[in-house]
C-alpha cells in the first residue's frame, strides 16, 4: 500500500494569514459568517512537524457506571476508540505506524483546540484503548454562539391552558413521578459577553449532555490529522473510514435495565426503557421532550412523527375495518354475486378459454368463491371510503403542520436557520475554486465551478433513471412470466392438484399467477434495493452537497424515485393495465407477437391487487422487522458470546457501549423511507384493500416500540443532531396526498366494478335498454357477459380439448360490451360500453375536483402555526430585543463614561479658572 494511500480523500488547501508562536492560525468561516480568530481562539492548528502532546493515560477505576475521568470532575463527552499499533504484525508494521502518526496528530489537534483526553486500555481486550473527550467551558461557550445554540434566558410566563379530557388521557402518558414535565423557558442563542442575563442554576448542567456531545462531534469532525504544506487533511469521519479508529461515539448514561449508582448519573436511558421502549408501553404517549433532550431533535422529530401518523390512522382504521366488516356481513345478499354461484345461471354459463390451445371452457360458477370474496371489497362502502381517506389524509399534514410548529417552538428550531448549519468536512475539504458570495458579496471557496456542477447533478439524473427503467423492465419481465405460467397451470395445475380436495375449488389458475407473481416480485424488489441504495449513496457522495441537510434531502429524493417505481410498479399495472387490452377470443392482443395477455377474473382485476397488497406490505413488514430486530440482537449476542472470557471482569461504561451495534452513517434515513413507503400503501391503493389503514396501525404501533428498543438496547448512542423538520419526507408526502386522489378514482372506475353496476342499474335494467319495470340489479352478470360463436376462433387459438358437457354449445361468453355474432356490427363495441366509458370519465372528473377543492378549502382553513405558538413566538423575540438593548445601552454606557467625566472634569476646570480670574 502507497504512502499515500490511505485516506486521501479529504485534503482542504488552508492559507494561513499569520504565523506566530509555531501555530499556524487563520480565519474560520462558518456559513456565511467569517470568524477572526480572536473570537475562536481554541481554533488551532498543530504546524507540520511540531512536537506533539502525549494524551494523559489513566486505568480503569473500577467504576463501572461513571461518566467522568477518573478525577470524577470533566465529563466525558465523546469516546475515540482505537487498536494498539504497537501490537500488530510486523508485516503490515508500515500501514500501522501511519496510522499512529496520523491518530497522534490528530489527538494532538484536539489538545491544541482546546479539549482534553485520556486514554484507558480495555480490561477485556488489551490491544483496545478507549480515549475519553471533554470539552472544558471554556471551550463549549465558544462554540455554543458559534453554534447559535438557543439556552434559556427567562421562564415562560404565558400561562397555558390543559385539556378538559386530561382526566381521562392521563392514563395513557408516562408516570409524572418518573418524567416530570420540563420547565418551558424563552430562549436566545448563546453569547459568551452576555453570560449573565442566561437562566443558570448549575454551570455543570447548564450545557445538556446532548449538546456537548454534538459539539464535541462538530470539533472532532474539523480536527486535522495530517499537515502536508498547504494541504491539511482532516476530520474524525476519514480516519474511521480508513482504519485509524474502531469507533467513534457519545456515551449512554447507563445501563437500560439497571439504574445506574453514580450520583451524578441522570439515568435517562433507564427511564425511557421503563417508560416508552419496553413492549409493556404500547398504548401510552411517548415522552418527546425526553427523548429529544436524550437524542437531540432529529430523532425526537422522528418519533413525533411517527406518533402522530399512527394516532391519525387509528381514525381510518377504524372507518376501513367498518367497511370490511359490511363488505364480510353483504357478501351473500349481493345479486351479482349470487348469479354467479347460481346453478341455473353462473352454472349454464359456458365461458370461452383465457389462453391459446390448452385452455379449455369452463363454467362461470367455478368463480363462485372469488365473486363472493370480491364483493367483500368492491361495494358502495369502498367508495366512501376512498373519499374519506382523500379527506384524511389532507387532515393529516394539516394538523402535523401545527403538530411541527409547536414542537419547533418547544424545542428552539423556529429560526433554524442555514448559517446554524454548518458546512460537511467532505464539502469543506474540496473547497478548491474561488467564487463571490451572492449575500456577503465576499470571496469564498466552493468545490466546483457551474459547469462541474452541471455534471455532477445530470450524471446523477442519468443514473436514477437508468435504474428506473430497469426496475420498469423486470416489471415487463413479471409480465411476461405470469402470462407464460398462466398457460402453463391452465393446462396442468388441475390435474396436479387433484388429490388436495379441500383446497381445489381455491386453487385456480388466475389465483396462483397472481400469488407467485407477487412473491417473485417482491423478492426482485428488495435485491434491487440492497443494489441501488449503494448506487444512490455513491451519486449523491459524488454531487458532494453542502451540508448533511441537503445531502440527506439529494438522498432522499433519488431512494423515493426508486422504492416509489420498485414497490408500486406492479400494483399499478394490476390496476391500470392488465386485462384492459385483451381483445376478444377471435382476435386476442399478444405481447411481443407471442404472448397472449392477461385477462381479470369475471369480477375484474381488484382481487388480485388486493392479493398484491397483501404480499408486499405483509412481506415488506417482516422483512423489515428481521433486518431492524433481529440481526442487531444476533451480532450483539455472537459479540458477547466471543467475550464471555472477560465477561467476569468489571468493564467500564464506554466498553459497554463499545459492545454494542453503531448507528448507520443514514441515521433514521430507512424508517423515515419504511413509513412514507407504508404510507403509500395506505393512501394510493386504499379503493381496493379498505384494510391498509388497520394493518399500519398495528404494525406502527408495535414499530413505535421496536425502533424504541433498538436505539435504546441495541445500538451506541448516536450522535445528537438539529432538526427543524422532517426535511423532503414533507414535499413527498403531500405529492403521495395528490397523487392518492387520482389513483383511487381511476381504481373505483377502471379496477372494480362499480361503476358498470352503477350504469346497469340506472339505465340498462329499465325500458328502453332493460326489460325490468323497477330498477334492479337482476341479470348483471349476463348483460356484461358478450356472446362469441365458436366456429370463429383463430387455428392458433382454438381449444385443443373441450369437456364432455360442451359437446352441443356452439357459443361461449366472455367479459366485454360487444355486439354478438349475427349483428350488423358483430364484436364492435357496443353501446353499453360507450354508456360505461362515459360513466367512467365523469366520475373521475367530478369526484377529483370535489376532492381537491375540499383539500384546498381545508389547507386554507386551518393555520399551519396555532395562535398561541405564535404569541409565544413574538413573546420571545421582544424579550430578546429588550435583553440585548440593555446590553447594548449598558455598553455605550461604559464606553462613554471615561468621556463624560473628562468632559466634566474640563468644566470643572474652566469654571475654577473663571471664577480665580474674577477674584
Amino acid at each position: 500500500m502507497s504512502e499515500g494511500g490511505d485516506n486521501d480523500i479529504l485534503e482542504m488547501d488552508y492559507v494561513s494569514e499569520t504565523e506566530s508562536d509555531g501555530v499556524l492560525e487563520m480565519g474560520i468561516k462558518y456559513g456565511d459568517e467569517h470568524w477572526a480568530l480572536e473570537f475562536l481562539p481554541t481554533y488551532q492548528f498543530q504546524p507540520e512537524g511540531a512536537s506533539l502532546s502525549k494524551v494523559e493515560k489513566a486505568e480503569f477505576n473500577n467504576n463501572p457506571d461513571s461518566l467522568f475521568f477518573n478525577d470524577g470532575i470533566k465529563q466525558i463527552d465523546f469516546v475515540l476508540v482505537y487498536e494498539d499499533e504497537d501490537k500488530k504484525e510486523l508485516d503490515k508494521k508500515k500501514i500501522f505506524q501511519r496510522r499512529k502518526r496520523r491518530r497522534e496528530f490528530f489527538e494532538a489537534s484536539l489538545m491544541k483546540m482546546g479539549m482534553e483526553l485520556e486514554v484507558t486500555r480495555s480490561v477485556v481486550d488489551e490491544k483496545l484503548l478507549f480515549v475519553k473527550v471533554h470539552m472544558p467551558w471554556d471551550v463549549l461557550c465558544t462554540y455554543a454562539e458559534v453554534l447559535h445554540i438557543k439556552m434559556p434566558i427567562k421562564r415562560n410566563d404565558i400561562s397555558t391552558t390543559s385539556s378538559p379530557f386530561s382526566c381521562l388521557t392521563k392514563h395513557f402518558y408516562p408516570s409524572v413521578h418518573l418524567i416530570a414535565k420540563e420547565t418551558e423557558f424563552f430562549t436566545a442563542p448563546f453569547e459568551k459577553n452576555r453570560l449573565e442575563y442566561f437562566f443558570m442554576e448549575d454551570q455543570d448542567n447548564f450545557f445538556t449532555p446532548s449538546t456537548r456531545s454534538r459539539m464535541a462531534y462538530h470539533l472532532l469532525s474539523r480536527a486535522p490529522y495530517e499537515v502536508r504544506g498547504p494541504a491539511i487533511k482532516l476530520g474524525i469521519t476519514k480516519l474511521l473510514d480508513g482504519g485509524v479508529y474502531k469507533a467513534a461515539y457519545p456515551l449512554h448514561d447507563g445501563r437500560f435495565n439497571v439504574r445506574s449508582k453514580e450520583e451524578k448519573c441522570p439515568n435517562v436511558r433507564y427511564l425511557l426503557f421503563n417508560e416508552w421502549a419496553h413492549p409493556k408501553n404500547f398504548y401510552k404517549m411517548q415522552p418527546l421532550d425526553l427523548i429529544r433532550k436524550y437524542y437531540g431533535e432529529k430523532v425526537g422529530i422522528y418519533f413525533a412523527w411517527l406518533g402522530f401518523y399512527t394516532a391519525m390512522l387509528a381514525l381510518a382504521a377504524i372507518v376501513g375495518l367498518g367497511c370490511f366488516i359490511y363488505g364480510y356481513k353483504t357478501q351473500d345478499t349481493s345479486t351479482w354475486s349470487k348469479e354467479v354461484c347460481d346453478p341455473l345461471i353462473g352454472g349454464q354459463t359456458v365461458m370461452c378459454p383465457q389462453c391459446d390451445g390448452e385452455c379449455t371452457y369452463w363454467r362461470l360458477n367455478n368463480t363462485c368463491d372469488s365473486s363472493k370474496k370480491l364483493c367483500i371489497f368492491d361495494n358502495f362502502g369502498t367508495l366512501v371510503f376512498a373519499v374519506f381517506m382523500a379527506i384524511w389524509v389532507t387532515l393529516f399534514l394539516e394538523f402535523w403542520k401545527r403538530y411541527q410548529a409547536e414542537l419547533e417552538y418547544d424545542w428552539d428550531t423556529v429560526e433554524f436557520l442555514e448559517q446554524e448549519e454548518q458546512p460537511r468536512p467532505e464539502y469543506e475539504a474540496k473547497c478548491n475554486y474561488d467564487r463571490v458570495n451572492p449575500i456577503t458579496q465576499e470571496k469564498e471557496k466552493v468545490p466546483y465551478t457551474a459547469f462541474g456542477r452541471c455534471m455532477r447533478v445530470s450524471l446523477g439524473i442519468g443514473t436514477v433513471l437508468f435504474w428506473i427503467m430497469l426496475i420498469l423492465a423486470s416489471v415487463v419481465a413479471i409480465i411476461v412470466y405470469r402470462l407464460a405460467v398462466f398457460f402453463s397451470f391452465s393446462k396442468q395445475l388441475r390435474a396436479d392438484i387433484k388429490e388436495l380436495e379441500p383446497f381445489k375449488e381455491y386453487v385456480t389458475p388466475q389465483m396462483a399467477t397472481s400469488v407467485t407473481a407477487s412473491i417473485i416480485s417482491f423478492v426482485i424488489i428488495m435485491v434491487l434495493n440492497l443494489l441501488y441504495e449503494k448506487v444512490a449513496i455513491w451519486i449523491t457522495d459524488f454531487e458532494l452537497p453542502r451540508t448533511k441537510t441537503e445531502y440527506e434531502n439529494s438522498l432522499t429524493l433519488k431512494m423515493f424515485l426508486f422504492q416509489f417505481v420498485n414497490y408500486y410498479s406492479s400494483c399499478f399495472y394490476i390496476a391500470f393495465v392488465k386485462g384492459k387490452v385483451v381483445g376478444y377470443p377471435g382476435k386476442p392482443v399478444y405481447l411481443l407477437g407471442e404472448y397472449r395477455n392477461e385477462e381479470c377474473d369475471p369480477g375484474g382485476c381488484l382481487i388480485e391487487l388486493t392479493t398484491q397488497l397483501t404480499v408486499i406490505m405483509g412481506g415488506k413488514a417482516i422483512w423489515n422487522n428481521i433486518q431492524e430486530v433481529l440481526m442487531p440482537w444476533v451480532k450483539n449476542l455472537i459479540f458477547h458470546y466471543c467475550t464471555r472470557v472477560g465477561s467476569e471482569k468489571v468493564t467500564p461504561r464506554w466498553e459497554q457501549d463499545y459492545a454494542l451495534q453503531p448507528i448507520g452513517k443514514l441515521g433514521l434515513f430507512y424508517e423515515y423511507l419504511e413509513m412514507v413507503i407504508q404510507f403509500g400503501f395506505v393512501t394510493l391503493f386504499v379503493a381496493s384493500f379498505p384494510l391498509a389503514p388497520f394493518l399500519a396501525l398495528i404494525n406502527n404501533i408495535f414499530e413505535i416500540r421496536v425502533d424504541a428498543w433498538k436505539i435504546t438496547t441495541q445500538f451506541r448512542h448516536m450522535v445528537p443532531e438539529k432538526a427543524q423538520d422532517i426535511g423532503a419526507w414533507q414535499p413527498i408526502l403531500q405529492g403521495v396526498a395528490i397523487l392518492a386522489v387520482a389513483t383511487n378514482a381511476m381504481i373505483i372506475a377502471f379496477t372494480s366494478d362499480m361503476i358498470p353496476r352503477l350504469v346497469y342499474y340506472w339505465s340498462f335494467s329499465v325500458y328502453p335498454y332493460g326489460d325490468h319495470a323497477n330498477y334492479t340489479m337482476e341479470g348483471y352478470i349476463n348483460n356484461t357477459l358478450s356472446v362469441f360463436d365458436i366456429k370463429d376462433f383463430s387455428d392458433k387459438s382454438r381449444p385443443l380439448q373441450t369437456p364432455y358437457w360442451f359437446e352441443n354449445s356452439t357459443t361461449c361468453r366472455y367479459r366485454d360490451f360487444r355486439y354478438p355474432p349475427g349483428h350488423p356490427r358483430q364484436y364492435e363495441y357496443s353501446i353499453y360500453y360507450w354508456h360505461v366509458i362515459a360513466a367512467k370519465m365523469a366520475f373521475i372528473i367530478v369526484v377529483e375536483h370535489i376532492v381537491y377543492f375540499t383539500k384546498f378549502v381545508l389547507s386554507y382553513m386551518i393555520p399551519d402555526v396555532p395562535t398561541a405558538v405564535r404569541d409565544k413566538i413574538k413573546r420571545e423575540k421582544y424579550l430578546t430585543h429588550v435583553m440585548l438593548h440593555e446590553v447594548n445601552l449598558k455598553l455605550v454606557t461604559k464606553n462613554l463614561k471615561p468621556v463624560t467625566d473628562n468632559i466634566l472634569k474640563h468644566q470643572e476646570d474652566k469654571e475654577e479658572e473663571t471664577n480665580d480670574l474674577d477674584f
